[in-house]
């Protein structure tokens, strides 16, 4: 058992639980101003980003938020934001239960269990500071190992690249078509934005990988296409979307599936090695697109080891594939601004002319002024 000392927060923190071991699902079911109660170890940094969104009062982690395996931002952005993040001992995740109170104060108190007083150890930007600096040294030791089971894995799913993808009959036709696959990773939002005259002058088919489809929903577009395990897409998405596609595992099993039909609709499934991305990509692949441009994708190491993820083997083949039909936008708002177009300044001088126009038409002392330069210009010409 860790030595918890205790760290009196300023005032209490007070509201309604909601509780999970699995962050996705808490965060589809979690309301703004709730604590949330995780068991996350390696807060990532997309998973922050929602708490942040959602403006929640505290997190309560029975994991480590930061084990110093390598880099991660999750902790920090929080802190930044203002979310304090208690750190309990993992036997103690148990006395929490989604809707009970919570008191934060000296210790933890909840109200379905009164008598009950949980100690927590924050963490705080010197422990993130300290924890960096060890997931620093380590990058070489992490990289070595991803490199191994990247090179593992490349050799057992190989076949998964090399043979046509089996894809079920769509609606969405891709066929000599640009394709945008948006994932909500990393710097979506940035990059969404910074895609926005492209989607509007190419009008693309849209493809949303779970939760890329809210992120295309953020931005007023519905996705032609959802494809994922259905474990971090809302259920608004999924009624909205065009046509559903349910990442299964190789053997058959689709757990997605079954939430899918609960909702009411209608999906096909494709078995499959690899991430849903992966399988997002090879079907525009396979259904002959003319571009793929990929959004908000996981693309490095860290990427990966923040899914839960050892290796990226599966992506790389898929990568080595698809060839030159394949443009990676992550990032692309950080390359360049869209600078104001020259074709469109001339509204500018003529919106300002416009009520000097209008004025001329019906002022009389410009009327008779007018008429003067007209006389003189006529007796000039004689």
């Amino acid at each position: 058992m860790r030595n918890i000392r205790y760290e009196r927060i300023q005032g209490p923190i007070i509201g309604i639980a909601v509780v999970g071991r699995n962050t996705k699902q808490v965060l589809r079911k979690a309301k703004p101003q709730q604590i949330l109660v995780l068991d996350h170890r390696d807060l990532d940094e997309m998973a922050a980003m929602s708490i942040i969104e959602l403006k929640c009062m505290a997190v309560i982690n029975s994991a480590s938020s930061m084990s110093g395996d390598y880099p991660s931002k999750g902790p920090l952005l929080l802190l930044e934001a203002g979310i304090p993040i208690l750190e309990i001992e993992p036997l103690h995740f148990s006395i929490f239960e989604d809707d009970m109170q919570i008191h934060i104060e000296e210790q933890i108190t909840c109200s379905k269990h009164p008598l009950i007083s949980v100690p927590y150890l924050r963490f705080s930007k010197e422990k993130w500071e300290a924890k960096q600096q060890i997931a620093d040294s380590n990058v070489g030791i992490r990289l070595s190992d991803f490199i191994d089971n990247t090179l593992k894995y490349a050799q057992k799913e190989k076949d998964f690249v090399i043979l046509p993808l089996e894809v079920p009959s769509l609606r969405t036709m891709m066929n000599s078509k640009h394709v945008v696959v948006v994932v909500r990773g990393s710097g979506y939002k940035n990059d969404l934005q910074a895609l926005k005259d492209y989607i509007e002058d190419y009008r693309p088919i849209l493809i949303g990988v779970d939760g890329g489809a809210d992120a295309l929903m953020e931005y007023g577009y519905i996705p032609d296409l959802i494809v994922g395990d259905m474990d971090s897409v809302s259920d608004d998405a999924l009624r909205l979307g065009k046509e559903i596609i349910v990442h299964a595992y190789p053997d058959g099993r689709a757990p997605g599936m079954t939430r899918v039909q609960a909702l009411g609709l209608k999906a096909e499934q494709i078995p499959s090695y690899g991430t849903s991305e992966d399988v997002a990509m090879l079907l525009a692949y396979e259904q002959k697109a003319e571009l793929i441009v990929t959004l908000g994708t996981h693309t490095h190491m860290i990427d990966f080891l923040e899914k839960g993820r050892k290796g990226m083997a599966s992506t790389i083949l898929v990568r080595m594939k698809i060839g030159s039909k394949l443009v990676d936008a992550k990032g692309v708002s950080k390359l360049y601004h869209r600078p104001m177009q020259w074709r469109s300044l001339w509204m500018v001088p003529a919106a300002a002319m416009f009520p000097l126009i209008m004025l001329g038409m019906i002022h009389p002392g410009i009327h008779h002024v007018a008429d003067v330069l007209m006389t003189y210009l006529k007796v000039s010409l004689d």
